[in-house]
Formats: structure tokens, sequence, C-alpha cells
């Protein structure tokens, strides 16, 4: 077999010492000799295996307390020779260097460092640059060396040497040092965005993302897309405990359905969500009550949706779920009776978000060669945000449920309204042209669906009424308070119209526009 390459030498350098006699087994099992450094030495001795310290293989010993021990050109060269370039041989006979044609190192744990402590000096001694460095020498020369950076490739590797006598394939280089890049690339990126934000660099020059694949999708938003769910962090934390695969459009609906549910009143909020626009949101202790009231805004547009619950599901909650037709059902849990019922729908999708952590402190668009990036709508509201300038003030009641509608205005696509009565969505507009035509999509709604209950109810509008128009069709509807940003050149003659027809206005100083 062509391009094959018998591994003499090794050097091993690992902080995740985890499966370590596995490797350490199959080397010994062909008779490589194995050069290593500090703790991977000592953990090599007391696993029982033959090594070589890197200082004594250097004859340099290590030195600024573990900075430099690797950094040698005896290593480097080693890794970094061509086999079949005669000016490289030359150059290694001449200084009497050896060919290193294997390296096992992963890095020092920085993330999981930033993650524990907030001791910078500790934290900057956590970032590694011997590591890297043979990593990336290793990956470069992959026609002649094999580069291993994670226990994850301890099996593949195993196998492969088993097959081939303690040789590797082009093929298998080519793969590991692929890996092998991504993983210098995240490390890089991990190093880089902590600086930005310790610095408070928060757009610079250059932009970096990492991320880990958590999985492959059925497909995108089209089945002739193919599609992948990232995660930043080592352990994504949501759980899928029954149902077929996620798809790109499932895991949109559930990221907007658990950003929702964070801003509601904790183990009483339901939202229900359909091509990433809630369809109903509802605040209730009672679980039954809480999801009615979503269900009621738009049962027609909730068929086929996802539920997003911030408590633990009930059996009784369980039986009326079960009655309707959903995609996903996401809670805080699940209780066994009521796993054992929404089980028996196979194709069910549930998910546990009691571990799931959402904070963001930025949001990304892609679009091609370009991304746009922004810090997230994430403003927490208070009495400051607002400013009453009707001559009619709203009740306690009428002030909860005006914060509650403009909270669910950030999710809806703009333009947006969104009109409530006892903190329970009653219709919806999103995603108009015309703020006008939201106006009149949120009232046809509430007419069709919950017409007894629209007379005294409150609406919220993402941004400003540009004319008094939409007030006024909110008004006759049976709105009697109304919240929107301030900014309009009209404004003055939104609150006339207020003060005129009794309506209670309130005036945010943020907008919230969401596209």
């Amino acid at each position: 077999m062509k391009n094959l390459v018998k591994i003499k030498r090794a050097l091993i350098s690992v902080s995740d010492k985890s499966s370590l006699n596995k490797i350490l087994s199959t080397l010994s099992k062909y008779k490589i000799e194995i050069i290593s450094s500090g703790g991977t030495f000592k953990k090599i001795e007391r696993l029982g295996y033959k090594s070589t310290e890197i200082s004594k293989f250097t004859n340099c010993t290590e030195m600024l307390n573990g900075r430099v021990k690797t950094l040698h050109p005896k290593i480097h060269a080693g890794i970094l020779n061509i086999r079949k370039n005669k000016k490289h041989q030359s150059d290694l006979k001449k200084n009497n260097y050896k060919n290193i044609d294997l390296v096992i190192v992963n890095f020092y744990p920085f993330e999981n460092t930033i993650q524990k402590t907030k001791n910078f000096n500790k934290i900057i001694e956590n970032i590694d640059i011997g590591g890297p460095t043979l990593v990336r020498a290793a990956a470069k020369n992959f026609k002649d060396v094999a580069i291993i950076t994670s226990p994850n490739n301890y099996e593949t590797f195993i196998h492969q040497m088993n097959i081939l006598k303690g040789s590797t394939t082009l093929q298998f280089r080519e793969q590991m040092a692929s890996y092998a890049f991504n993983e210098i690339a995240n490390y890089d990126s991990i190093i880089a965005n902590c600086l930005n934000n310790k610095f408070k660099n928060f757009f610079p020059h250059k932009k970096t993302f990492s991320g880990k694949l958590i999985e492959k999708l059925r497909y995108g938003e089209n089945p002739h897309q193919n599609a992948a769910l990232y995660s930043e962090l080592d352990n994504f934390s949501l759980k899928k405990i029954h149902g077929k695969p996620l798809s790109f459009n499932n895991y949109n609906d559930i990221f907007y359905g658990l950003s929702i549910s964070k801003l509601l009143k904790k183990n009483a909020g339901t939202v229900i969500i359909k091509h990433a626009n809630p369809s109903g949101v509802s605040e209730s202790k009672d679980q039954i009550k809480s999801f009615n009231s979503a269900f009621n805004c738009d049962p027609i547009s909730a068929f086929g949706g996802v539920i997003s619950c911030n408590y633990e599901i009930d059996k009784k909650l369980a039986n009326k779920i079960n009655d309707f037709f959903f995609e996903v059902v996401i809670a805080k849990g699940f209780k066994k009776d009521a796993l054992k019922i929404l089980k028996k729908k196979k194709n069910l999708r549930l998910i546990d978000a009691k571990n799931f952590n959402n904070k963001s402190n930025f949001s990304l668009l892609f679009n091609n060669n370009t991304f746009l990036y922004q810090s997230s709508d994430s403003l927490d509201f208070n009495k400051k945000n607002f400013e009453i300038v009707s001559k009619t003030k709203p009740s306690k009641n009428q002030m909860d449920d005006l914060i509650f509608a403009f909270n669910i205005c950030k999710f809806v696509r703009s333009n947006a309204i969104v009109i409530c009565k006892n903190k329970s969505t009653l219709g919806i507009g999103a995603g108009q042209p015309s703020r006008l035509d939201s106006c009149k999509i949120a009232i046809e709604k509430a007419n069709t669906f919950r017409p007894l209950i629209i007379e005294n109810s409150v609406a919220a509008s993402d941004a400003f009424f540009p004319f008094p128009d939409g007030p006024e069709k909110l008004i006759q509807a049976g709105v009697s308070s109304i919240i929107q940003p301030r900014g309009s050149i009209r404004d003055k003659e939104i609150i006339k119209l207020a003060n005129k027809t009794k309506t209670v206005l309130v005036f945010s100083k943020t907008r919230h526009f969401k596209h």
C-alpha cells in the first residue's frame, strides 16, 4: 500500500490523560520509542511503560516554570523534516537529530480554567504555547507524521495501527491533520474572545468563533439542505429524551421558545412557537390554564408547533398535550407518569431543558461570506424604561400586562403587535411591512379565537406608530392600554388620540425590532 508511514518514535504530551493506557499498550506492542514531558512522563512511568523525558532527549532542562520545554529544534526538526528531501535529511544527520513520526498532544485546559476562575494570572498561565506549536508542526507535515489531538481519536488510531502492523495511511494522517488544525483554531479563538471580553474589545479588527459539533441534523431549513448543531460550550445542556432526530427548524424554534420562557415567571410560563414566531404565550401557576391560554391564542397556528414550558410537566398536562399534534415539547423536566404518556407518540420530540443556560451577550447573522454581529437585546425592563404620557393612568394589573406584552414583542418578527390580557396573548401580528397590517392581523386573531375577552385588553408595539391609524384600530377593537417606543414625529397625535378616547398610553425609551 502506497504512502504508508511506519511509526518508530512518538512524542506524547497531554493534559487529558484519560485512556492513555490504551495508546501506550499499542505503542509498546509495535516497539515504538516514546518521548514525553513533565506530568505525562510521570503518568507513563506509573502505568508501567518506558519513556524518555523530553529534557533528557533534548539535553536541555525545562525552564521558566515549564513555559519552555518542547520548544527545541531537536523536537521540531524531528517532526517537520520532509523524509524525501535530501537537504532536510542532511541537516538532521549533521545535528544528530532523529525523526518523530507520531505526535500525541492536547492542550492546557484553558476553557475549563476560564469557567472555574476569574484569577487572570491563572488564566494566562493556562494558555498553551508548546502544545499548539507541536500540533501545528505535525499537522503541517502530515505526509510523514501522524498527529493525534484528542482521546476521541485513540480508537481509530489503534485500529489503524493493528490493521497495518504499526503504520498509518496517508488518508488517516490527512484526516487527523484537518482535525488538529480545527483544534488549534478553536483553542486560539477561545483565548482571543476571552481577552477581547477582558479588555472590552467587543468589535475587534478580526472576529473568530469557536464551536463544537453537537450533532448532525436531519436536514436544514429544507430537506435538500444539510445542517449541524454546534455549541461554544463543552457540555451542551439540552437533552433530547424521546422522539425522532431534530432538524434545523426544530432547533431554531426551540431556542426562540426557551428565550421567551426565560422572561416569564418561573414555573408558570407556556410558550408555543411556530416558524420562529410565538403563536401564543401565557403565564399562570396552573399548568392547564397556562397551556390553554397559550394554545387558544391561535390554535390553528399551534398545529405542528413547539411548546416550551418553564416548569416540570405533570400527568394532567401530558394528557392535554397528547390531544393535539406538536413537533417538540420542551420542559424543565417531566414527571414519570407524564413521560410515559407523552412517549406514546413515537415521533414527538421531548426536550429536558432544566439544565439549559441560554445566556448570550451577542447575536450573529451570517450572509454568505459576511456576517452581522451585535450585542443581544437582553435589556431587563424596570419603571425607569417607561413613561406614562396619557391623562388616564394604568392600574397595576394593566401595567403588568403592558410590560408582559412588550416583552413578548421582542421575540415577534417586526413589525410586531401583541394584544394581551391577564398575562396571556390574545392576538399576535407579526412580520408585516406595514404596522397597520400587523394591528389588523392581531385584532383578527383575537376576534377569531378570544372575542369575549378582547375588551379592556392591552397592546404592545415593538416600535413607534408612525400614524394614529394603528392605535385607532386597536382602540376600536377594545384595547384600553397601549405601550410603544417613543420617537415618531407624530407622537403628540398619538397622545392626543389616547386622551380623547381615555386610553392608557405608555412610552418606552427603547424599541425592540426583531428582523
